[in-house]
């Protein structure tokens, strides 16, 4: 039965007013809370970044942004949630180093990171610290290498999961001084420091902000951290290139959300985030921790998400690493 033109014409405003409606508009965001993925238990670096910055954006969007661990698989299980959650800006993602390396790390993912996870916001770089339990024999990264090259495989490094910029950094590490350790992987950073401490392993290149405390208190020795330059928050530590020449890594950090999430959305997140960066609270606590402020564009995160996915791919390529 064909309308009336008055029909039609009435039938196409109403499918109108329905997509309007049915569509996430970024003026009334958020309206009911965001689920913010961590891909690590609590405790970490990663975990640590997302309640200081998902408190501020609490505070200012109007809802809660409800942190949601999902440790596993090297980051992979947190990430797939991520990808496969709606694009309506209320599941995001705690981007980190291992999103970037685990694109050449794995063989078989079913997700491709670059692809599927859309640029939101760029939080803060730290670098890592190739720190040690304090009973451990070498108080130097110089004496670490030669007590490793005296001992090949039996030095045990943990870290807090496969494919991690902690990982990689040790293999790295490994690579350019030719000694062998033993690679003990944990679900995050938090259990692995236990056992560090404990003295259960040996050495761990971790993200400064989960141990620098540590450091300072003494339950852990730091060796060297591993940027080109020396950190103010440990500006006693030395940096691994005075030992070991053109050794750098660190980690990055901040938000991705599901490819296709609207782009007023993903620019509300972002101006929100900018302000957060720009607190003086703020900047003074990602200082304490070791933290440079990134900030930007969504097009900017961006190109950091393709440049650091690069950078790691060279480092993989170079360790030799790989997990099926």
């Amino acid at each position: 039965m064909r309308l009336s033109k008055p029909l039609r014409l009435l039938a196409l405003a109403v499918a109108a007013l329905g997509l309007v409606c049915g569509a996430p508009r970024a003026q009334d965001y958020p309206t009911k809370p965001v689920k913010w993925v961590v891909a690590y238990p609590p405790g970490g670096t990663t975990d640590l970044l997302a309640r200081l910055i998902g408190q501020y954006l609490s505070e200012h969007l109007g809802q809660q942004f409800v942190i949601d661990n999902r440790p596993g698989a090297g980051n992979n299980i947190g990430t797939e949630v991520v990808v496969n959650a709606p694009p309506d800006g209320y599941t995001l993602l705690l981007v980190n180093p291992a999103n970037g390396i685990n694109a050449s790390l794995y063989k078989r993912l079913p997700f491709s990171f670059l692809r599927d996870i859309a640029p939101v916001a760029g939080i803060t770089r730290v670098p890592n610290v190739m720190e040690v339990n304090p009973n451990f024999p070498a108080k130097t990264v110089a004496e670490f290498i030669a007590y490793g090259k005296a001992n090949p495989g039996k030095i045990n490094m943990a870290s807090s999961g496969n494919g991690t910029s902690v990982h990689l950094s040790g293999e790295l590490f490994m690579a350019m001084t030719g000694i062998r350790m033993t690679h003990v992987p944990y679900r995050g950073s938090a259990p692995a420091l236990t056992d560090l401490i404990a003295g259960t392993v040996d050495v761990m290149f971790d993200n400064m902000p989960s141990s620098v405390e540590f450091i300072r208190s003494g339950k852990l020795r730091g060796l060297a951290v591993t940027t080109e330059l020396r950190n103010e928050a440990l500006p006693e530590v030395p940096v691994v290139a005075d030992t070991v020449p053109g050794y750098e890594a660190s980690a990055w950090f901040g938000i991705g959300a599901p490819k296709g999430t609207p782009a007023g959305i993903v620019e509300k997140i972002n101006k929100s985030v900018n302000e957060a960066l720009a607190d003086n609270k703020m900047k003074a606590r990602l200082a304490e921790l070791g933290g440079v402020p990134m900030g930007g564009t969504p097009a900017e995160f961006g190109k950091i998400m393709a440049s650091e996915t690069a950078k790691w791919q060279k480092a993989v390529s170079f360790a030799g690493a790989s997990i099926e």
